[in-house]
């Protein structure tokens, strides 16, 4: 338990329950973008070319036979104020049909403010909205050791942003490794950054959000 503790992220929220109808690749249209706005969780940091859980994503959409190529401009060491100042032109660029953010994490090592960080991101969902976009916002958690108080604010910012901007949410992207028996063994050296080992948890995390949030036709369809 102490070596959970030490880990950059907490314990998660339960995960949003529920049946996933089948992906309906018919309803996909064709060349369909899905833009992927990360920090190092995302951008395959200290991890074989291929292996990160965006990468694994990829792999599950070709499997499904659906036509969604994934634009992955996740970057290690980002905030939630980079990734605000770089989407325009990447929604200029991709012209994605549904976009993912995962960021939030970056903000709270630098100790960011809450209020900057909750900004942000109600921003950015709102800008890829504008876009014709579907969104899908990718929650974390912090550890005990930030304070209890600020752990649970952290955390519901995501809850909150998603239910004001109506975007789909993950409520925890590292549900099942940083709170898993075995936290450890599925950690890089830093413990910070899950080992390859890791990925397909994290990956099935994201999958049941995704997946619906796919299965509605986007407003650029």
């Amino acid at each position: 338990m102490q070596g959970n503790r030490r880990h950059f992220i907490a314990l998660a929220a339960a995960m949003v329950a529920g049946h996933t109808a089948p992906l309906r690749a018919q309803d996909k249209p064709k060349g369909s973008t899905l833009l992927v706005l990360g920090d190092s969780l995302s951008a395959e940091y200290g991890l074989a070319r291929g292996t990160g859980w965006v990468a694994l994503l990829e792999q599950r959409l070709a499997q499904h036979q659906l036509p969604v190529h994934v634009a992955n401009a996740s970057i290690s060491g980002e905030t939630t104020a980079g990734g605000r100042s770089r989407l325009p032109s990447l929604l200029k660029r991709y012209q994605p049909h549904y976009v993912l953010i995962a960021l939030g994490s970056n903000d709270a090592l630098r100790g960011l403010s809450l209020s900057s960080t909750t900004e942000n991101l109600r921003l950015m969902l709102q800008a890829c909205q504008e876009s014709g976009a579907q969104r899908l916002l990718v929650g974390m958690q912090m550890p005990p050791n930030y304070g209890a108080a600020y752990a649970r604010d952290f955390a519901q910012m995501f809850d909150t942003v998603a239910q004001e901007t109506r975007t789909a949410l993950v409520p925890f992207l590292l549900k099942g490794v940083a709170d898993a028996p075995n936290a450890v063994s599925l950690f890089q050296a830093d413990r910070l950054h899950p080992n390859a080992q890791a990925q397909p948890q994290m990956l099935d995390n994201v999958w049941p959000a995704l997946a619906k949030v796919l299965n509605a036709r986007p407003a650029k369809a």
